[in-house]
């Protein structure tokens, strides 16, 4: 199982805070795009069009980091600010 949260303005455009997947074998961040873009086809899109960050046990991580069973992927807006 895989844990999904959605932080800030992603809570709102894939309409929930946290989701689980249930994965036999190891999968791509792309793939668990595909994956999402069942149930949130907008989230999905901006997962693939990499306008978020993304973080994968508390780890920042890209479109190639591989994702296993019993892993938590964080999907979060990107951040601006400083001086």
């Amino acid at each position: 199982m895989i844990t999904i949260k959605y932080f800030a303005s992603l809570k709102a455009i894939a309409e929930k805070e946290e989701d689980s997947i249930e994965v036999q074998n190891p999968i791509s961040i792309d793939q668990l795009s595909d994956i999402i873009s069942k149930t949130a086809p907008k989230m999905g899109d901006i997962i693939r069009d990499k306008k978020v960050m993304i973080s994968v046990n508390q780890e920042m991580a890209d479109s190639d980091t591989i994702i296993h069973d019993g892993d938590e992927v964080a999907f979060l807006p990107p951040f601006s600010g400083g001086s």
